[in-house]
């Protein structure tokens, strides 16, 4: 049996080798399916994630006929570096990013155009792996887990809701659940949802 670190260099790996083709069509069909769903239809912001390392790219939703109407939203580090926690900036096609320190786009100058994440709709967020049941794999530095802490306290608390995004390849048998893992609503990949 592989351990966490072992099961994330296999499915990093495994996504890494989708070609630019398949990559793309995949993206294509994660629209769509997204594009369709209640919950992206009903937010009004919506924040996802700018793809990295072979991640799924979420960004075809937002031509979606839909998405013209929502205020979208990236995350940030903190800017202060005192957390391994995440804000969010509001993205326009248009405005300017700057590469974080993992090399990853986030919009620059964004102190103003921050949300607190309880008013955000839904967050889109990038996984590494994921059973049929829900449970999923991060990178491992906690960055999600650590922003949405708040909801093991306020669990009748519905905003925002969380979907998860990955390739069909990285889904697994089985993923143990940690304690400090923040359950998904959804998990949706090129071939389809899964419901926790």
């Amino acid at each position: 049996m592989q351990n966490s670190s072992q099961l994330r260099q296999v499915l990093r790996t495994a996504r890494r080798a989708l070609s630019p083709s398949l990559q793309r069509l995949h993206a294509r069909r994660l629209a769509r399916h997204l594009g369709k769903h209640p919950f992206f239809l009903r937010a009004r912001r919506l924040a996802l994630y700018w793809p990295a390392d072979g991640e799924i790219d979420p960004r075809p939703v937002l031509d979606r006929p839909h998405a013209r109407a929502k205020h979208v939203y990236l995350p940030v580090l903190n800017p202060l570096g005192r957390s391994k926690s995440l804000w969010f900036a509001r993205y326009r096609p248009d405005g300017p990013l700057r590469f974080n320190r993992f090399g990853i786009p986030e919009p620059h100058q964004c102190g103003r155009q921050l949300i607190p994440i309880r008013h955000l709709d839904l967050i889109i967020l990038p996984l590494v792996g994921f059973d049929a049941h829900g449970n999923r794999l991060g990178m491992g530095g906690g960055f999600y887990d650590r922003t949405l802490a708040y909801r093991r306290r306020y669990t009748h608390w519905q905003r925002p809701r969380l979907v998860g995004v990955a390739h069909e390849c990285q889904r697994v048998e089985h993923i143990e659940a940690k304690p400090w893992d923040i359950r998904l609503d959804m998990i949706l990949t090129e071939a389809g949802c899964y419901l926790p």
